[in-house]
């Protein structure tokens, strides 16, 4: 029964569709994976908080976490799911990365992290690496560019989408090596991207706005036809 329960799900999910009068999907893949009403359907990504998630000052952040401030720090989510997540393929890029260039460290979020310090872990680090199988739109990345966090991710999700115009941020290939080259090309920058700026859309009050837009719009739709 447990094997069934995801097909079961999305199965109720396509069936929820086809009654819909309007569908908000988080990611243009998910809108293509519907079977019926696509045209109904409206991506909107998730929003984030950008009074929380802010650029700061990386050694500020640091000293709270009572980090080094001489390290290049990698961040990496793993949450819940480190095998979806491919840990085992960050920690192999990480191996790659300090071949080439010695002294970076990984810093692991998992799924007992305090919420409420993600925005000083964002801050403090050098760098989000993402490796990921399968991602819809995922937070971290958007709460990373809202830290102006530099990403190195596979082309997974939206993600390629949301860093895009983002400098410097990188989508590579699924692999070790090539992973390892890009963690080391943003490292060696030394700055941080220009991620809030690309955020500033996402922001609660405007998403809250568009899908307040949708809901009216709905609402209108069903009034003119009882007219």
């Amino acid at each position: 029964m447990n094997a069934l329960r995801p097909l079961i799900g999305r199965l109720f999910s396509q069936l929820a569709a086809l009654r819909a009068s309007q569908i908000i999907c988080v990611t243009k893949q998910l809108k293509d994976r519907l079977w019926w009403r696509s045209d109904h359907a409206t991506v909107m990504p998730g929003c984030v908080d950008l009074r929380l998630f802010c650029p700061r000052p990386r050694d500020e952040a640091r000293a709270t976490l009572r980090w080094s401030l001489t390290n290049k720090v990698v961040l990496f989510n793993a949450g819940t799911a480190p095998r979806t997540k491919r840990l085992d393929l960050a920690k192999a890029a990480l191996q790659e990365a300090n071949k080439l260039a010695g002294g970076i460290k990984m810093i692991v979020l998992n799924g007992d992290t305090d919420p409420n310090a993600i925005p000083l872990y964002l801050n403090a680090a050098d760098c989000l690496l993402v490796t990921s199988d399968w991602e819809g739109s995922p937070y971290i990345v958007k709460e990373a560019l809202s830290c102006d966090l530099p990403i190195v991710s596979v082309d997974v999700g939206n993600v390629a989408e949301r860093v895009k115009g983002v400098t410097p941020s990188r989508i590579v290939p699924r692999d070790s090596h090539a992973l390892g080259r890009a963690l080391l090309e943003v490292l060696s920058l030394g700055c941080r991207s220009n991620g809030h700026l690309a955020m500033l859309d996402l922001s609660e009050d405007k998403v809250a706005e568009r899908i307040r837009s949708i809901y009216e719009r709905v609402l209108y739709t069903d009034r003119a036809r009882t007219v």
